[in-house]
């Protein structure tokens, strides 16, 4: 009798839950950069399916979501209705996708050396931006 109250106790039990699917990412860059590739690279060793768009249109993309110019990074991607410019460490970049600020997006400008999919070696701090409506800036994350 045991056993079939323990049977009936996992067959009631709902499975785990799987964790949600990230979202698709769609990442613009120039046609000729190929540190780019690295990081859709790197977003996919990170479990997202990204898409790759080369575009000669890539300044007009980040003025059309506001990114001030000295804030700007390599590439845009957008997943789950925000952007993501430049090579952005994951955990930042989950992070924004789990909390859902009220933001449009954030940054890490330039292509600092030992960011992902840069190579060299990280030599300081990445001072990652958030970016909202009507241009406030803000320190989102240090990594």
């Amino acid at each position: 009798m045991e056993i079939f109250a323990a049977l009936a106790v996992l067959v009631a039990t709902p499975a785990l839950a799987a964790p949600p699917e990230k979202p698709l990412a769609t990442l613009f860059k120039n046609p000729q950069c190929g540190c780019c590739e690295s990081y859709a690279a790197y977003l996919r060793e990170n479990g997202y399916e990204v898409k790759v768009e080369a575009t000669n249109d890539l300044a007009l993309i980040k003025q059309r979501q506001g990114i001030p110019q000295e804030l700007g990074g390599c590439h845009t991607t957008f997943v789950g209705g925000y952007y993501v410019d430049g090579h952005v460490p994951i955990g930042s970049f989950d992070r924004l996708l789990a909390e859902r600020p009220e933001l449009n997006g954030i940054t890490l400008p330039g292509m600092p050396a030992g960011s992902p999919g840069m190579g060299g070696t990280k030599s300081s701090p990445f001072t990652i931006f958030a970016l909202a409506q009507g241009g406030e800036r803000s320190v989102y994350a240090v990594e």
